[in-house]
């Protein structure tokens, strides 16, 4: 099982992080197996960084294998979305930038890719265009919808697929909206689709 993410899918969140790159093909980044976060299970903030960030996307997940994958047949290699958090060391990530070297360590590090409930398309709506938002404590702090997005799910699939072979059960973090922030210890994050909640678990 793959996860694999894309970077700076929201021209919102570039400025947010002072990106000014003119992207012509979406930014991909990969996280480890051991990544994976589910089941409502609590993320524990790790000693090695004290700036760990939540980045709230849509999840979709692959239900066929498929390699070399032309956009207009994508729609046929998912059938389920929820929402997720990626989580960023993001003290570690500012200073490998800085330093010219990669980042991965910031972003693929264990339990840092957080996913809620998958519920099958039907019931989400238009991938295209899915509005999803994350409260912290109660109060939202990050909301979305996909229709923003600089490449769209069915592109991206496409583009992933000339690199990677994709396999059942492989999952793709679609990217994130302006209004990442920090978390804290005892914070209680829950993520949803439209007004539905599919995520749901506190950090420790």
């Amino acid at each position: 099982m793959k996860i694999i993410a894309v970077g700076m899918n929201y021209a919102s969140h570039n400025k947010e992080m002072h990106h000014s790159l003119e992207l012509t093909e979406p930014t991909i980044f990969m996280k480890s197996d051991s990544s994976l976060l589910k089941d409502g299970k609590p993320f524990f903030i790790p000693d090695f960084s004290s700036e760990i960030h939540y980045e709230t996307e849509i999840v979709v997940r692959i239900d066929r294998l498929g390699k070399n994958i032309a956009e207009r047949f994508a729609h046929r290699y998912y059938s389920e979305v929820t929402v997720g958090i990626d989580f960023t060391a993001r003290d570690l990530q500012s200073r490998l930038r800085k330093q010219g070297l990669p980042w991965e360590i910031s972003k693929a590090f264990d339990n840092s890719a957080v996913t809620g409930t998958f519920i099958p398309l039907q019931e989400a709506g238009d991938v295209n265009h899915l509005s999803f938002h994350l409260d912290i404590n109660g109060q939202k702090v990050q909301e979305g919808n996909t229709i923003n997005m600089l490449f769209p799910v069915d592109k991206i699939i496409a583009y992933v697929s000339r690199f990677f072979t994709l396999k059942i059960g492989d999952l793709i973090y679609t990217g994130t909206p302006e209004g990442v922030g920090p978390v804290q210890i005892n914070d209680h994050l829950e993520g949803y689709i439209g007004e539905r909640k599919l995520l749901d678990f506190y950090v420790k």
